[in-house]
């Protein structure tokens, strides 16, 4: 699991580097602030850590697979966005 845990810190910061600092509209609403990418302890799995943008003490883990999934549109058929979290223009200060 120790190798598994290294590897995923390496993937982490790959995509740390790509989300973290923009902001997400998440398709119910809501814009969101990424923060950066963690590693589950004991899964290593990838979690996302991000921040409303309306008020950054409210803080949110979400699994990277799910942060980056389509949106269910049986479930939503009215949702209006393509994916859960949508990449809005601009950097967190802009």
């Amino acid at each position: 699991m120790e190798d598994a845990r290294i590897e995923a810190q390496k993937d982490a910061q790959g995509w740390a580097s790509w989300l973290a600092g923009n902001v997400y509209r998440h398709f119910k609403g809501g814009l969101y602030v990424v923060q950066g990418v963690a590693v589950h302890s004991e899964t290593a799995e990838l979690l996302v850590i991000y921040t409303s943008k309306d008020d950054p003490r409210k803080m949110w883990a979400r699994p990277l697979e799910m942060f980056l999934s389509p949106v269910d549109k049986k479930k939503y058929p009215r949702a209006r966005q393509k994916r859960r979290f949508e990449k809005v223009k601009g950097k967190q200060n802009e």
